[in-house]
C-alpha cells in the first residue's frame, strides 16, 4: 500500500464515521448512539469486502490507526454536531467524499488479491456503499441504495474509470486522485440536478 493510498483510506474512514454520527440527528442522539452507526458507517463495507475475499486479519483489526480515525471522526461529528449540520448539504458531502475514497480503494485491495477487474470493481462498489446501507437499516431510513438518486451508479462508473486508466498505465497515485474526484464530481452532480436512473414501470 502507498503512502498516498494508506492516508485517503485513513481520511475516508475519518470522513464516514463523521457522516455515521450526524445520521443519528433525528434519532438517539447520545454519544454512543453516534459512536456506534460512526463506526458501522466506516467499517462496514471494508469489513465486508474483505470477508468475501478472504483478507484477514480485517483491515481495522489489523492496524489501531484506523480505530483512531473512527473515534476523531466519531467526536467531530457529535461534539460539533451544531455547527456541521447547518452547514449546506454537509452529511452529504462528507458521504460523498467517504464513497469516492474507498471505491478506488477497495478496487486497489482486490486487484492485490488477485481477483479479475470485473470482480474487482464490484468490491470497490461493496467497499463503499454497504457501511451506509448497514447504516441507514440501523436508523430505520431507506437504504441510500435504494433511493432514487445516483448513489452506487457512481461508485461503479468511478470503478470502471480506474481501471481503464490502470490499463492504460496511468501512474497510481494520480489514477488513485482523478477516479477519486470523478466520483465525488459525479455524486454532488447527480444530486444537484437531480440525475437519476430510468425506473422499472410495472403495466398494470
Amino acid at each position: 500500500m502507498t503512502a498516498l493510498q494508506y492516508s485517503l483510506e485513513l481520511i475516508g474512514t475519518f470522513f464516514f464515521a463523521i457522516s455515521g454520527s450526524l445520521a443519528i440527528r433525528d434519532n438517539h442522539d447520545d454519544l454512543f448512539g453516534a459512536g456506534f452507526t460512526g463506526f458501522i458507517t466506516a467499517i462496514g463495507g471494508g469489513t465486508l469486502r474483505d470477508i468475501m475475499l478472504g483478507a484477514y486479519p480485517l483491515v481495522w483489526i489489523g492496524d489501531i490507526n484506523f480505530l483512531y480515525a473512527i473515534f476523531a471522526g466519531v467526536l467531530v461529528g457529535y461534539f460539533f454536531f451544531s455547527f456541521l449540520i447547518q452547514l449546506r448539504r454537509t452529511f452529504l458531502f462528507f458521504d460523498s467524499v467517504g464513497i469516492s475514497f474507498f471505491t478506488i480503494l477497495g478496487v486497489e485491495k482486490a486487484l492485490s488479491l488477485g481477483v479479475r477487474p470485473e470482480i474487482a470493481a464490484i468490491m470497490g462498489m461493496f467497499s463503499a456503499v454497504m457501511g451506509g446501507v448497514m447504516r441507514d437499516t440501523l436508523i430505520n431510513q431507506i437504504p441510500v441504495l435504494f433511493r432514487k438518486e445516483i448513489y452506487a451508479t457512481a461508485c461503479l462508473a468511478g470503478a470502471v474509470l480506474y481501471l481503464a486508466l490502470y490499463r492504460f498505465g496511468v501512474e497510481r497515485n494520480t489514477n488513485l486522485i482523478i477516479s477519486s474526484i470523478f466520483i465525488l464530481a459525479f455524486r454532488l452532480l447527480a444530486v444537484k440536478y437531480k440525475l437519476a436512473l430510468p425506473s422499472l414501470k410495472r403495466s398494470s
